[in-house]
């Protein structure tokens, strides 16, 4: 155990990465040194920053938690604390069940740690953050919360109502990363394409993003989380127009099915997705993308997963993801439906879904051989750099293999390499 070192492990989405990354600066603001998301972790403080949006991830964080209890109680840990989307929702059942830990914060609060280890005048840090990712990218966050309300989802409940950053904070905040040598912006929130309606009841992401972009150095910002329900239009105008605005849109689209649609509480139909699409497509040529799709609500038919499957294989999405219902109390759909898919109808479902989806993406990547594109370097991994393209965002998408004993490549550097080979969610490639 080292005297004065703390541990922070963060769970689940990059939202959550950004709040570790203003707890890290804050600790080492104050004489702590930090170790994130240690797999060997030997500090005397263990902070662990929790997940609580669906089953599966609620899951891995009691047993994170679990796992340095038991370092606790072996004598290894001095002090652990708890944070995030998990503490924020069950905080009092956490406390009764996990008396080891000791102290549960919210997503809000946990500023307030450092006084609560005796650090009566701690320097606030002014919401500034740690790198915890690789130099050259960053994510912003530039709002919280959200007003959506879809009968699925807890995230309103665990952080309430939509709240947009001001704008002039975001972009001094790019302006200092650049100065620090950040190229690349992931722009993230629940919701980016409600930036702003919070303000002044208008749409705002359109004029945040084409400011950002204005910013010398900043060398590629991609967006994440937009809804398509009163789909901000002009928001594509500026994706298509600036050259460092990637084309590239990560967009839950959920179901399409219009008995799901309504039942979800989507505020969207059937003919509004795929208008949506074809407009987005025909507006920016080229444009990647990204959705989330969902299996297994209640009441789900075979006849409305069938309308799923001929959906993706119309819309052959560059990337997608997707996941089974998983029911959270408090949740609209958690008070008035019955969960009455079976646990293996909702995997084979989402099995099927995923295999046709990796046919898709199988094709779309063996188009790209042959062609020529701007790759950054991520790292050095073995005997490959690892790269990706304007339409990947980190750790979620493909990536791009470099031969390393072909010559020396710069983590954080643009080369242009020309695509050799493909694999469904990987590409192959030569510097030229």
């Amino acid at each position: 155990m080292n005297n004065n070192q703390v541990d922070i492990i963060t769970l689940g989405c990059s939202k959550n990465l950004v709040d570790s990354e203003r707890l890290i600066r804050l600790f080492e603001a104050n004489g702590y040194r930090c170790t994130h998301d240690s797999k060997n972790p030997r500090g005397e403080i263990a902070v662990i920053n929790t997940c609580g949006f669906i089953g599966d991830a609620k899951e891995e964080s009691i047993n994170t938690i679990l796992e340095f209890i038991q370092r606790k109680e072996e004598g290894k840990l001095k002090k652990l604390f708890v944070m995030g989307c998990l503490s924020q929702r069950y905080q009092q059942e956490l406390e009764k069940e996990l008396p080891q830990v000791d102290k549960f914060y919210g997503k809000f609060n946990f500023t307030t740690l450092l006084n609560d280890l005796g650090k009566a005048d701690t320097p606030t840090c002014e919401g500034r953050r740690c790198l915890t990712t690789p130099r050259h990218y960053r994510y912003i966050k530039i709002s919280e919360g959200c007003d959506r309300h879809c009968a699925y989802c807890a995230i309103p409940l665990i952080t309430g109502k939509h709240t947009s950053r001001k704008k002039e904070e975001i972009l001094q905040e790019v302006s200092d990363l650049v100065a620090c040598g950040v190229k690349e912006f992931q722009v993230i929130a629940q919701e980016i394409t409600y930036y702003g309606i919070d303000i002044d009841g208008k749409h705002h992401i359109a004029d945040l993003i084409q400011d950002i972009a204005k910013i010398p150095g900043v060398k590629w910002i991609r967006l994440h989380y937009a809804y398509p329900t009163h789909f901000p239009y002009e928001l594509l105008d500026v994706i298509r127009n600036n050259d460092n605005v990637c084309k590239y849109l990560d967009i839950a689209f959920q179901h399409i099915s219009d008995h799901m649609l309504s039942s979800m509480k989507r505020h969207f139909s059937k003919a509004d997705t795929y208008q949506l699409i074809n407009d987005i497509r025909k507006s920016v040529p080229g444009i990647h993308l990204r959705t989330t799709l969902m299996v297994g609500f209640p009441g789900e038919t075979e006849e409305d997963f069938q309308e799923l499957i001929d959906f993706i294989k119309w819309a052959r999405f560059e990337r997608m993801g997707a996941f089974c219902y998983s029911e959270e109390e408090g949740t609209y759909s958690a008070i008035h439906y019955q969960d009455d898919i079976p646990d293996d109808v909702k995997q084979k479902r989402l099995d099927q879904l995923m295999m046709v989806q990796q046919e898709i993406s199988e094709e779309l990547q063996a188009e790209i051989v042959g062609k020529v594109m701007k790759v950054i370097i991520d790292r050095k991994e073995g005997p490959y750099y690892i790269g990706r393209t304007e339409y990947s965002s980190p750790e979620v998408d493909p990536e791009v293999l470099i031969p390393a004993e072909d010559k020396v490549l710069y983590v954080g550097s643009f080369y242009q390499v020309k695509i050799t080979d493909s694999e469904a969610f990987d590409l192959f490639g030569v510097v030229i």
